[in-house]
């Protein structure tokens, strides 16, 4: 074994008994990659190194895209239909980023620049910007619908080597470290890949000795790897195709039926409303009305939660964590009960568009 890893890997013939130093392999090169995300030593960098925009509102978007394929056209012309006065809190940040008002929801629309082509190789401001990408909660691909395919694997696999897994969820593969005991492996149905001696080397390689590793699931020699290396991020993606102004009628028909995609044409502003329609599904987000006592519910401002902390306890802690202290209970109005109003405790989970009276104590 000679050579780089990446060649190593495109040397060594698929099957069986390469199975597992094939996964060996692309351990070695997944350890690698992350000591080129995760900068070395302590907190230093200096200054003038920071680059992190402010969290604000409920979402954050990342755009990412080729020069000239109609990012900041897109971007601005989004930012510039359904933005409020108040977009440009950071003028003094690298990344400008709008802000956009939707379906009562702040969503920020982020410029992710120059994450393109080695990036992940630690060059330029690459690392910063995959920071903030990786805090997106959904990430927009904008592709020249002239040539959407080459960019968009090149762009996908910049993303993968950051760690960001789009459009997917995380591996059903239960991990456990221990200190004594071996590696114990269970595996709840066939494995076409993974095998004892491959998920032990691969183990090895992260010098774990003894573990308790369950395969629920079909999984890959990358899939193990991603859960050892345990700092992946699942994000929805979006390949926004750009330029349709360009193309036939019957070309548009066939983009409509690839999944995950919006064809739109930034510069005429066509289709924006399919895409914001598609970027509201993706990031689930659960709007949550208020009831002052006596009054009527405040449609205006919806508190926003994110689809996976939507029980009333989260509610109450994204208006205040004092809240929490006081309550005593809430009346829920809406689909996630039986009754209107019902009587419900901090762990009741609220579904969109519910209205909620909390009762202090």
């Amino acid at each position: 074994a000679v050579g780089p890893v990446p060649l190593q890997m495109a040397r060594t013939q698929k099957n069986k008994a390469t199975a597992h130093h094939l996964g060996l392999l692309k351990a070695r090169l997944a350890k690698l990659r992350r000591e080129l995300i995760t900068p070395k030593g302590g907190g230093g960098g200096g200054p003038g190194e920071g680059f992190d925009v402010a969290k604000t509102g409920d979402a954050r978007i990342g755009f990412v895209g080729f020069p000239s394929v109609g990012k900041s056209t897109l971007l601005s012309n989004l930012a510039g239909v359904y933005s409020e006065v108040a977009a440009y809190e950071f003028t003094t940040l690298t990344t400008v980023p709008g802000v956009i008002r939707y379906k009562g929801a702040k969503i920020q629309l982020l410029d992710l620049p120059g994450i393109i082509e080695g990036a992940k190789d630690g060059k330029g401001r690459g690392r910063q910007v995959i920071a903030v990408a990786r805090t997106c909660n959904l990430i927009l691909i904008v592709l020249d619908v002239l040539k959407p395919l080459g960019h968009k694997k090149i762009i996908e696999n910049e993303l993968e080597g950051f760690g960001i897994r789009l459009n997917s969820k995380p591996p059903n593969i239960g991990f456990k470290k221990k200190d004594k005991g071996g590696i114990n492996l269970t595996a709840t149905c066939p494995q076409s890949e993974l095998d004892a001696e491959t998920v032990k080397s691969i183990l090895a390689e992260y010098k774990i000795h003894n573990a308790d590793v369950t395969l629920r699931s079909d999984a890959t020699a990358d899939d193990l790897i991603d859960v050892v290396e345990g700092n992946r991020v699942y994000i929805p993606c979006i390949y926004v195709l750009n330029k349709i102004d360009q193309i036939s009628i019957e070309e548009l028909d066939i983009i409509y039926k690839v999944p995950h995609c919006v064809p739109i044409s930034a510069h005429h502003r066509w289709n924006f409303d399919d895409l914001l329609e598609k970027i509201w599904d993706y990031l689930k987000l659960v709007r949550i009305y208020t009831k002052p006592k006596g009054q009527l519910p405040d449609y205006t401002s919806p508190v926003v939660l994110p689809y996976c902390k939507t029980t009333v306890e989260d509610f109450c802690m994204k208006i205040h964590k004092n809240l929490i202290k006081d309550f005593k209970y809430a009346l829920v109005w809406g689909s996630s009960v039986k009754h209107n109003p019902q009587k419900v405790g901090k762990d009741h989970t609220l579904e969109d568009e519910d209205v909620i009276q909390i009762v202090k104590k």
